[in-house]
């Protein structure tokens, strides 16, 4: 099975700002983004799958790629809590520090932990590996390909966040004989 892991394209609002599971917007250039990404993919299959985080950065995405898609909670942002919608300049310092010093095991206040992430992606990606298809497409965020790409590797999860994960990039798998390979990385 191939898997394309795909970052929703860049969004509209102020940069800066901690937005994880808030549902804001594409920016203006979305056509001229989705045009650069479908000339990195190939043609899918009639039955390739098409997943996508509920969010509307990644069903609008994803709706450009298929008629039939199928959404799912799990593949959402990291939850920043209290943070969501403010500048990250507007965080307290040391709280933030904290949190990004001890983000695997610590979470924004009434947030959630990149081991919860890691958790419910997984919970998603063992459920993907059962299904009989020969290519699948999951449109999703860069702290859900982090944690996919952690678990395939099995890295720790303080090694997650050195993938780079640009806006509107491609990433492919390979499942082979119940191995996963990388094929590539942020094209």
């Amino acid at each position: 099975m191939d898997i394309y892991l795909i970052r929703h394209t860049n969004t509209a609002n102020a940069a800066g700002l901690c937005y994880g599971q808030s549902d804001v917007a594409v920016a203006s250039t979305f056509e001229q983004e989705v045009d650069a990404l479908l000339g990195k993919l190939p043609e899918f299959d009639d039955d390739c799958l098409v997943f996508s985080s509920p969010l509307s950065r990644c069903v609008q995405l994803a709706e450009t790629l298929s008629d039939t898609v199928k959404t799912d909670a799990r593949l959402q942002e990291l939850f920043f809590g209290d943070w969501e919608g403010k500048l990250f300049d507007d965080i307290e310092p040391t709280a933030l520090q904290q949190w990004t010093d001890n983000f695997a095991t610590a979470a924004p206040p009434n947030g959630e932990t990149f081991g919860d992430l890691y958790q419910r992606v997984g919970e998603f990606w063992l459920e993907l590996l059962k299904t009989e298809t020969e290519q699948a497409v999951i449109v999703t965020h860069a702290g859900v390909i982090r944690a996919l790409l952690a678990r395939v590797l099995n890295l720790p999860l303080e090694n997650a966040f050195q993938f780079r994960i640009d806006a509107g990039s491609a990433h492919k798998l390979r499942c082979f004989d119940d191995y996963v390979y990388i094929e590539y990385v942020n094209l």
